[in-house]
């Protein structure tokens, strides 16, 4: 799809879209079942799905972490999902070099956290003319958001959106403040929440033999994302396995496929009844009987 058509069709989705998938492409077979089940719920429910997985998870907090198959078979296997299932693609990138063979298959780049103010990272992205997808660092103002945005419009891009995924809370914590979704609309893009990674504490869980990993409170993820379509943003983004237990990468913060279509289908029904999206006109003008 073009990419303008997409954009303006995930802008116009209502009550949101969805950006959902494993954090990471664990094997062909894992990533085209996972689509096939995320497709299925959000056809039956009516939403719009964009796949979401890495090929490389670059940023991880130990060395000894699993990162990926990579990029070259990693854009592979993504383009499988794509051609079997007929559904847009988001996955991310760390270096302006991937950004060209990246926006070859992938429909949304996404940009991480930590990289949210790299220029040259965010124009070599938005001169593929794709989707952008910018995530607020966790140690950014929401304001630094319309900077970000605006230079991948100053690149020839306006098809650009900005993703809180929380703010650090002290050293092992995040912390959601749903003012952000507020203020993140003056970037003049859609708004989406990240109610995984949101959830993350940093470097907050010990690993046996020594050194750190990410944890994270699962449980929370539903009061995370009942809010945030309560505020109405744009779009969800939302990390999902069939056995996060056992996830090679941030499983504390993935939220179990066999809750996904449950948890959903109360989001959407938040969403309708909630005027979120309509900024509330207030009158100061003295009041009277």
């Amino acid at each position: 799809m073009d990419s303008t058509l997409l954009f303006n069709n995930l802008k116009a989705a209502e009550p949101f879209f969805l950006l959902a998938g494993p954090n990471v492409i664990e094997s062909e077979e894992h990533i085209l079942r996972m689509a096939n089940h995320l497709k299925t719920i959000t056809s039956k429910l009516g939403l719009p799905l964009v796949f979401k997985s890495s090929f490389d998870k670059a940023n991880r907090t130990s060395s000894k972490s699993f990162r990926g198959p990579g990029m070259s078979e990693g854009l592979k296997i993504l383009e499988k999902v794509k051609i079997a299932y007929d559904i847009p693609i988001v996955t991310d990138v760390h270096e302006t070099i991937q950004c060209e063979p990246v926006g070859r298959v992938a429909d949304i780049i996404q940009i991480p956290a930590f990289l949210c103010r790299q220029t040259d990272l965010l124009v070599a992205a938005a001169k593929t003319g794709k989707i952008i997808n910018i995530k607020k660092g966790q140690f950014c103002a929401p304001s630094v958001m319309i900077n970000s945005a605006e230079k991948v419009r100053l690149a020839g891009n306006s098809n650009v959106m900005v993703c809180e995924r929380g703010t650090m809370f002290g050293y092992n914590d995040l912390i959601v403040d749903p003012r952000n979704l507020e203020w993140m609309r003056e970037a003049n893009c859609p708004v989406v929440t990240d109610v995984t990674h949101s959830l993350q504490q940093p470097a907050g869980r010990k690993l046996d033999g020594g050194g750190v990993a990410s944890g994270g409170l699962r449980e929370l993820i539903p009061c995370i994302a009942r809010t945030s379509v309560a505020v109405g943003v744009d779009g969800i983004f939302m990390e999902v396995h069939d056995d996060p237990l056992n996830a090679p990468v941030d499983g504390p913060t993935q939220w179990p496929l066999r809750h996904l279509e449950e948890l959903l289908e109360e989001l959407m029904a938040i969403a309708r009844v909630s005027k979120g999206k309509r900024r509330m006109e207030i009158d100061l003008t003295p009041f009277s009987d």
